[in-house]
């Protein structure tokens, strides 16, 4: 891993991290390496526009990343 791949990595943990903090309940489905997102619950607004104004804007590949930091569906 170089450096540019942990400062991605690191912003992605940040921006979850932040997301759930607000209190987001998206969650992450991962099956045969393909990540998807579920999202049941309707999120507080604080954690909705946190979600579409840091992390949809995201490229595929660094929004995923954002995306496998979140909790997953088939954990606890």
């Amino acid at each position: 891993m170089n450096a540019t791949d942990t400062d991605t990595g690191t912003k992605s943990l940040r921006l979850a991290e932040e997301y759930l903090r607000l209190g987001g309940h998206r969650r992450s489905k991962i099956d045969d390496n393909i990540t998807t997102v579920r999202h049941w619950e309707k999120d507080p607004p604080e954690a909705e526009r946190f979600w579409q104004e840091h992390v949809q804007p995201l490229s595929a590949s660094d929004r995923k990343q954002v995306e496998d930091f979140l909790p997953s569906i088939n954990s606890p």
